[in-house]
Formats: C-alpha cells, structure tokens, sequence
C-alpha cells in the first residue's frame, strides 16, 4: 500500500472511529441562529451558556480588560468568565450599569464595544453582527441570570484527532456542550481555542485547524468548566504501515511507544552500547558513576543477561536509596532553610532526619503509598502518647543518634512544620504539586486558564488542610509550662532565646519540651455569646463548624465529622480512579530517565497539558498500582526497556524527536551527581571503590559535597541543586551555563580534586616523581649518566595510563586515534605528573563528560 494511502486511512479512523453516536436533538450554533434579526427573534440567549462564554471570545473577561483584579474603567468580571454570579451583578449593578433594560440599545455593553463611546479596549463588536444581537437580545428580554437550573457536564468535541497528510492540511473542529438537561448544543463559536505547539498545528478563533509542519501536539478546546485536548499529526516520513521497519518490541513499554512512532514514521534508534548502557544506568539509578575497574568487568562479561544482572545490582547499592531519597527531599521540599527551628532539634537536624526517614523506606522497597501515608498524616505525637512521653522520646533521640532514631519513627511531621507551608493556601498549593503533579496556584484567584479548577474548588480544597498546626497543641500547653518552670526557664524568655536555654539542659541530660505538628480536635457548636456587630455569634473564623472540604474533582465532605480531614485525601489518592496520585509519581520517575515527562512538566497534570503518549502513562501507572506501589519495579520496568536502553546516535527521522522516545536525548548530569562524579574520576581505585560500595559523605546523600572545601555549596548551585523553595519540579536546573563551564576549568578546589594527594594521578605519578627525585639527587653528586634512567614511560605505559583515564571519566576504552593524541602530549610533556593530571583536566572539561548520554 502506498505510503499516502495509509495516511488517508489512517487519517479517516482518526476523524470518525472514535465519533460520538450522533444525537437526536443538537441546537445549532449560535451565530446560524442569530445570523438574522428574523431568526434572532425565535431564540433566547442564556447568561451562562451564551452571555459569558461570548464576552471571553470576544475579550472582555480576559487579564488585560475587564478580568483584571482592579478591573477597567470602573468595571470588572471574573477573569475567564468562572463566577456568574458576580458578573451578572456586576452587568446588572453600579452607579453606571453596563446594561440599560429600559433602552437596550444604549446599554454601555453594546456602545462601548462598538465604539460609540470612547473604549480603550478598541472596536469589539460590529453592529448587526450575530454577537451584537446576542447580547442586545439579552438585554432586551429582561438580562436574566440563567434560563436554565441545568448543570454542565462535558464538553465533546470532534474529531477525536487528526492525522494529516500533508503539510497545510486544515481541518474545522465541532464542540458541543451537554448539560444536565439533557439538551446539547453546537458551541463552537464560543470556544476558545489554543495550539500547544504553533510549528506543528495552528488554529484559530473558529477552530479551524492548520498543520503547519511535521510532528505531533495537541490543540485545546475550551468552554465553560470543559478542557478538551486533540491530538494533531502529521507524520515525519514516508515509513509507515508495510514501510515501517520490523522493531524490537520485547516489553509492553516498548510497543507503546512503538504505536506512537509508527504513527509519526519515527524509527527508534538502535540499542546503545554496553559501555553507554552502563554509564546511563548508574548515573539513573544511582547517581553514581561506575568506577573503572566496574566498567571493564562489565564489558569483559559476556553473559546475555547482564544488563538486567546490573540493573538489579544497582537497586541493591547504597547509591540507589540514597539518590532517590534526595530526589524525594525535592518534591516534599527538605530545605534546611525553610525547615522551622523546632527547638532542640534544630533546622540541621531537622533535614538530615528528614533525608534519613526517606533513605530508609527507599532502601527498604516500602511501598510508595506508605511512604506517602507516613508524610499526609504525620504528627508528632504517637496515637497513644502523652506530650510528656513524647519530650522524653524526642530527647532520648537528641541524646543519642538523633537522626538514626527519627528514621525509625512512622511519620515525617517536619513536612507540615516547614515555613512558607503553614497557612491552608500555602498547603493546598503545595501538597498538590508534591503528591498529585498538579498546578492550581491560578485558581487561588480565579478560574484556572487551562484546568477544570475554579476559585471555589481551591477554597473547598485547601479546608483540608485548616486543622493541621505547628506549635503547642491546646492539651499540652499546661504540660509544657510545667516543664519549663521544673527546668527554672525564664518564663519572660521567648523565640530563640529560650531555645538557646532548653538546648543547653538537652545537652546535660535533661527531658525538655517540644513543639509538635498535630492536628486540631474538630470544633463544637459555638456556646451562646455576645453578639458581633453583624448580628452573628463570634466564631473561629478557621474553624467554623460546618464548613466543608471538597477534594479536586470528588466527594466534598463535613470536616468537621472528621478525626484527621487528611485521612480522606490519602483514601482519595489511593482510589483506583484516582487520576492524579499514581500517574504523578511515574511520570515523575520516567522524566528522570528520559529528560521530559510523558506529561512535560512533569507536575502540570492539567487538562490542556495531556500526556504525548496516553496510553503509556496509563499502563506505567495502573500497573504501579497493580503491583502494589513498589518503587523498584517501576525502575525495573522503566530500564530494562529497550526505549529506554536506544543510543543517543540518530537517524533521518528522529533527530528532532525529544518528546516520543525515539532515542536518548543527552542531558546534563545533576549538581550532586557532578560532584561527585568528578570525585570518583580524580580518586585512587581504591577511594572510588569506597564511594560506590557506600553513600557516607557523597553529594547525592548529603547534599554537603564532603571533600570539596568551600566549594562545595557553591558548585550544588552553579549546576543547579534544587532549591526546594516551592515544591515545584522547576526548581532545579538542568541548564548549561557559562559558570559552570569556569568552575570545570579555573575552580581551585576543582583542580585540588584532579592533583590532591593519594589521588589518582598522585597514585600514577608518584613512582615517576621519586624516580627523577633520585636521579637529580644522582646527578648532584656528579653522576649526570643517572638522568638516562629517567625516561618518560614505554609506549605500553602510557596506552595503559590513557585507557584508565577513559574509563575512570567517560567509563569506555578511547579509540585509538585518542590514544595516539594523548601519546604525542606524553611525549612532550616534562613530567608524567603534569601530563597525567592534564589529560585528566582535559576529560573532565568534555561534554561527554558532564552529560548524560
């Protein structure tokens, strides 16, 4: 079959398999139904579905107008048209009314746009045209609310998804909205529309649809709560259905992203090499780069299942808990910084207990849903335990190994002690980046732009979190006075001065009081009072009984019936149809590897940022659940695909491809991982074996890069640690940048790593350096024959000594044109020592290097 003809077919099961059965009653569009005055008069535009949706195409509720928070001119809507309730009175009301029920014609909502008065927003309307007598016909028939109790239900929109033949291709999308009622309506030209990538498909304001070069990307359609992605795809080359080549598919990761690239005429690159696989893995897995004596072991074996033999060693490694773990520090925001002083156990602690709590369930496989359930309900105190019993557990821990002790505990309640995390808008905002991937900080203020989120769902979401506090807890403030008076504080003594004070009785063996996260006992009814000005009993305005929680998309729920209100998030994320919890978290682990996300970024899980392979994402994470959450598995199954083990080396139809898995797409390693990458490079054999058998010290453990003087801190934030400031995955940098590149040549304790001592080159040199020690000292004493035994190295030595310094930083053999290059520098250098630690420089210096391929 012809190579066209296949697009065709293909293009026609796009536009009309997955066609919704056809209704009996669709209302035509509006603007056929208002296109006349004749015909305008038989129908009766609704606020809601006609009114709101009309002022957003024609951009009067938009940031710039109207939708702004101070509004213009005097007069404001809600931005993106959420809140009919307010706009309808702000229409309707004001000493000068937008709409003039006894002349219509005149009502400022028409006169403005059309330009009959001065508008700074320009000409917006045309007269007669079908958008002025939609509006005018509102007016004129009393501008009433709604027409209709009827609720929106979905938005559908046709086709499905388009596949093009050739570039210029155009094609008009159909959206109808369905509504409660049953009614359904053709609403394309209240719609608006967004292309999530202009090279490849652009669109306008009527849904026309225009290919405009080859890839694939989404158009997005939006109408009231509806977000409605399409899928657009004009393929790369000709190699599809009998012209694909045969591909390996040998896992199910495999053939969906095969699906994906036969569709695109997208080859998959072959597998990359076993020294490239090796490389890969390690830094992935474990942030670790694989020693020298590690890669040569490796490419002697000639088992065929030694990848999978290394994959599972890797799982097993120290590396493997603790670069996770810090990963994990990440998303739940460990920033020693932020962390609140919390008395004797102060900020330092703090984090490394943290870190620890994690390294420790990661190490052990417990499954990601206890891990995450350790965190959402965490508090300080155990079910049974008294506050005083508590202080003697926290100060036991502080009299000992504090951070080993904290580990052992079953909950993380430094993640709700944190600053910028306290108040309920800060952990709404928060905790749904962290454990659901979602960004709703926009419907803090008001209706998301391209989510299904609106202001109220915000304020009913983040009720959750209103009860948990840091602090004293209302039942332990008598204890804690108690303590304080036994230990003969100052009772005037507050903030850190007290804690100066408390830490020093910590330090003499004393029991000493703590704050504590813990969450609020749900309110009572309020007792008769006195009556506020308002006529209404005084309440806590964060606990007002009654008040409810609505999770994003599900039940809402009266926290105060509530024990925990966070125990009803975590049953929430753990429901089988849950669309968030364990879709986040695999697409977290899969952007890792592959440098993008299924979903890109990673934690924008919106409705008009679908996922560049659907199916994909839903098999990772409904076998993630399926297989009880276990982290290790995920891995497994991510690397011991075939997409993921393709070389960084391209072919003609995938040299653009960064968002289908086509091939590896190099990236730069981590700020920990180049740290101590560079560490394990410049060590002897035996220090490098050290660091990969244990995580003590290492950057991707401790984030203190031990070993780097002062340094160390510097160089994590030149290559981009996380800031851990907002829980948002953008807080780390994987950008190349120009100090990095200083730091790689000039830093001085980057060249104190490649000379220091008992370093490798140290280890390389030294016999040479004590060889010409004595032959100087030979010659000193008139024996100037004794200089001829200080030759350079044989021709052998110095391939030997070439050949591990490739190992040891690109982790493969050099060719043999660079080992004749690094002969000839041998030859002209004056000492081994300085042409040794300069070929070191000099690899470290590469991109190879410094990225990950």
């Amino acid at each position: 079959m012809h190579w066209r003809a296949c697009l065709v077919i293909l293009s026609l099961g796009a536009v009309f398999a997955c066609r919704p059965a056809p209704a009996a009653d669709i209302m035509p569009p509006i603007d056929e139904r208002f296109a006349a005055a004749i015909e305008a008069a038989k129908n009766a535009p609704d606020f809601r579905r006609h009114v709101v949706p009309l002022l957003g195409r024609l951009g009067c509720n938009g940031r710039a107008c109207h939708g702004s928070f101070q509004g213009q001119g005097g007069f404001q809507l809600s931005l993106f048209g959420y809140d009919f309730k307010a706009d309808h009175a702000n229409l309707l009301g004001g000493d000068e009314p937008r709409t003039n029920l006894a002349d219509p014609a005149a009502s400022l909502i028409l006169a403005k746009p059309l330009e009959e008065i001065p508008h700074e927003g320009g000409t917006r309307l045309t007269r007669g045209s079908w958008q002025h007598r939609v509006l005018l016909d509102w007016i004129a028939k009393g501008a009433e609310p709604a027409t209709s109790d009827a609720a929106f239900e979905r938005l559908e929109v046709e086709p499905t998804e388009i596949v093009a033949t050739t570039q210029g291709d155009t094609q008009q999308l159909r959206a109808a909205a369905v509504w409660s009622d049953g009614t359904r309506e053709d609403v394309t030209p209240l719609c608006r529309f967004q292309s999530n990538n202009d090279e490849v498909a652009t669109i306008d304001e009527m849904g026309r649809v225009m290919v405009a070069g080859p890839g694939d990307t989404h158009v997005v359609v939006f109408y009231d709560n509806g977000v409605v992605p399409v899928p657009v795809l004009l393929p790369v080359s000709d190699r599809l259905c009998s012209r694909y080549p045969a591909t390996p598919t040998p896992t199910r990761i495999d053939a969906l992203v095969t699906d994906k690239l036969r569709k695109l005429g997208i080859v998959q690159s072959e597998l990359c090499t076993d020294a490239e696989f090796l490389r890969r893995v390690s830094l992935d897995l474990t942030g670790t780069l694989p020693t020298a004596a590690e890669v040569e072991a490796f490419l002697a074996d000639t088992r065929p299942d030694k990848r999978d033999r290394m994959i599972d060693a890797l799982l097993d490694s120290p590396g493997y808990a603790a670069w996770w773990a810090t990963k994990f520090c990440d998303w739940t925001g460990n920033n020693r910084e932020r962390n609140q002083n919390n008395g004797p156990d102060n900020r330092t602690l703090a984090t490394a207990a943290w870190y620890e709590w994690l390294r420790t369930r990661i190490a052990a496989n417990v499954p990601y849903n206890e891990i995450v359930e350790g965190i959402v309900l965490a508090r300080s105190r155990g079910d049974d335990e008294s506050y005083r019993e508590y202080c003697e557990r926290m100060s036991g821990y502080q009299q000992g190994d504090f951070v080993a002790s904290f580990a052992e505990q079953p909950s993380l309640p430094y993640f709700w002690s944190r600053r910028g995390f306290q108040t309920p808008q800060e952990r709404a905002l928060g905790f749904a980046y962290t454990f659901l991937g979602v960004r709703i900080q926009c419907a803090e203020c008001h209706k998301h732009p391209f989510d299904q989120w609106t202001k109220d769902d915000f304020a009913r979401f983040q009720n959750f979190f209103m009860r948990v506090r840091f602090g004293e807890a209302p039942d332990a403030k008598g204890e804690a006075a108690a303590m304080l008076s036994d230990l003969c504080i100052d009772p005037d003594l507050r903030g850190g001065d007290r804690d100066k004070e408390v830490a020093k009785l910590l330090e003499a063996g004393m029991v000493v009081p703590y704050r504590e996260t813990f969450v609020v006992p749900p309110p009572k009814p309020p007792a008769p009072t006195k009556p506020a000005k308002d006529g209404r009993p005084k309440q806590n305005k964060q606990l007002i009984v009654g008040r409810t929680a609505t999770v994003l998309g599900g039940e809402e729920h009266v926290i105060g019936d509530l024990a925990d209100p966070r125990a009803v998030l975590m049953e929430w994320m753990l429901a089988d149809d849950n669309p968030y919890f364990a879709r986040a978290i695999v697409n977290r682990v899969w952007a890792a590897y592959f440098n993008v996300g299924i979903v890109e970024p990673p934690d924008d899980l919106s409705l008009a940022n679908p996922p560049s392979n659907a199916p994909l994402l839903d098999y990772l994470a409904d076998e993630f659940r399926r297989h009880d959450y276990d982290l290790k598995w995920l891995h497994r199954e991510i690397v011991t695909s075939r997409t993921y083990q393709t070389s960084w080396r391209t072919n003609d139809t995938n040299r653009l491809d960064e968002r289908n898995f086509s091939r590896a797409v190099p990236r730069r390693m981590p700020a920990e991982v180049v740290l101590d990458a560079i560490r394990t490079a410049t060590a002897s054999d035996a220090e490098a074996a050290s660091m990969a058998a244990s995580s003590s010290g290492r950057a991707v453990a401790e984030s203190t890069a031990v070993g780097w003087g002062k340094s160390g801190q510097y160089a994590l934030a030149v290559f981009g640690r996380s800031a851990r400031e907002s829980n948002c995955d953008c807080d780390r940098s994987a950008e190349p940048s120009l100090l990095q590149t200083v730091f790689l040549r000039n830093d001085r304790d980057m060249l104190a790593q490649v000379n220091r001592k008992e370093g490798w080159v140290d280890g390389i040199a030294a016999p040479y350096d004590a060889a010409a020690k004595q032959a100087a000292q030979r010659a000193a004493k008139g024996r100037p024959q004794a200089l001829a035994t200080v030759a350079l190295p044989t021709e052998i030595d110095i391939a030997a000594i070439v050949h591990q310094a490739y190992l040891r930083t690109l982790s493969r053999p050099p060719s043999p044109t660079e080992v004749a290059k690094a002969q000839t520098y041998f030859a002209e250098a004056t000492s081994v020592r300085e042409a040794t630690s300069d070929l070191l420089w000099a690899l470290l210096n590469t991109k190879e290097f410094s990225l990950n391929h």
